[in-house]
């Protein structure tokens, strides 16, 4: 039998793409699957890339057993909240039942170790606008019910077998790999950061704050923005920790602090060098005034430390990516 590896569902997106860099730099033998619908071979740098759907029990199968896959790493999803409200079963379909078919060809395998990419809209509308692992989680979209309900299947399935697991909560995700290697390609893309690089570049021809009169000490929304390479590295000691016997978790990725949709472009003006083509827009429904993680529990868990909380760094990252891309 060959040496265990390491499956990655997602891994010529975003984020999968950055935890593919990492786990490669450390030698780790990894097979990615991805139906290039919102990825790209191109950010599959290491590792052998495979065309497929994660709701394909056959080929799934036969991944696992071929590859002898240990752990799966699981970041294959839908993930735009309002395309998740004008069409929830597409969410349910690809995010929920896909990964039913993914758990329960793991069961089939032995797969030992299962983490899970989840998200902080798991918690909604928080009302002190601070969530920690224990604050109730109510969603107020499908994308977030969806992400959910695949949280549950994974602890149900944990209780009922010998595998383990990590769920990790994304806060708001930004950046792109400092040697410029993978970056964040998705074409109409909608995270701040990406967005105002596009337009500081001018790829769109304006970027909207949407809410000028929240409850904030600008009136502008709150979040807490999350350097890509760290919620990477957050994902290699997950994998470390249950390696070594660690308990299923469910963990917050976040700084543990945040920054107003002003400040931001504000950041984004500084380091650009010139003005962003800024419009005022209304709110939009369901965006909470405040979002931030209380992340006390990954570092004490995981003995995670992020390397990259700095602001200016994370839109410097963007930026040098984004200008890559225009010569390509």
């Amino acid at each position: 039998m060959s040496e265990p590896s390491i499956l990655i569902t997602g891994g010529a997106g975003y984020i999968g793409s950055h935890v593919l860099k990492q786990l490669a730099g450390r030698g780790e033998r990894v097979v990615v699957l991805d139906n290039l619908s919102t990825g790209f071979r191109e950010a599959v740098i290491h590792g052998q890339l495979v065309v497929g759907d994660t709701g394909d029990a056959g080929l799934v199968a036969e991944l696992l057993d071929r590859h002898n896959v240990e752990t799966v790493m699981h970041f294959a999803a839908h993930t735009i909240v309002p395309e998740s409200v004008r069409d929830p079963l597409k969410y349910y379909a690809n995010n929920t039942c896909s990964t039913r078919t993914l758990l329960e060809q793991c069961r089939r395998a032995g797969v030992r170790h299962f983490i899970f990419s989840s998200t902080a809209a798991v918690y909604g509308i928080p009302e002190s606008g601070e969530a920690d692992e224990e604050t109730p989680t109510s969603p107020i979209n499908p994308y977030g019910t969806s992400k959910l309900m695949s949280e549950w299947m994974l602890r149900d399935l944990a209780a009922a077998s010998d595998m383990t697991y990590v769920a990790l909560r994304y806060f708001n995700v930004a950046g792109s790999d400092p040697e410029g290697e993978v970056g964040q390609r998705t074409p109409n893309a909608t995270l701040l950061i990406k967005v105002a690089a596009e337009a500081a570049l001018g790829k769109r021809p304006r970027i909207a704050i949407f809410g000028t009169d929240y409850p904030t000490a600008d009136g502008t929304g709150v979040r807490d923005y999350i350097h890509v390479s760290d919620l990477a590295d957050a994902h290699l000691k997950a994998l470390d920790y249950l390696r070594g016997g660690g308990a299923s978790q469910v963990l917050n990725c976040g700084y543990g602090h945040g920054y107003s949709v002003r400040e931001v472009l504000d950041t984004v003006e500084r380091v650009h060098g010139a003005p962003l083509p800024i419009v005022e827009e209304a709110r939009r429904a369901g965006d909470p005034p405040l979002l931030i993680a209380r992340a006390e529990r990954i570092r004490s868990v995981l003995g995670w430390e992020p390397r990259h909380d700095d602001l200016e760094f994370i839109v410097r990252t963007a930026l040098e990516w984004e200008k890559k891309l225009t010569t390509e």
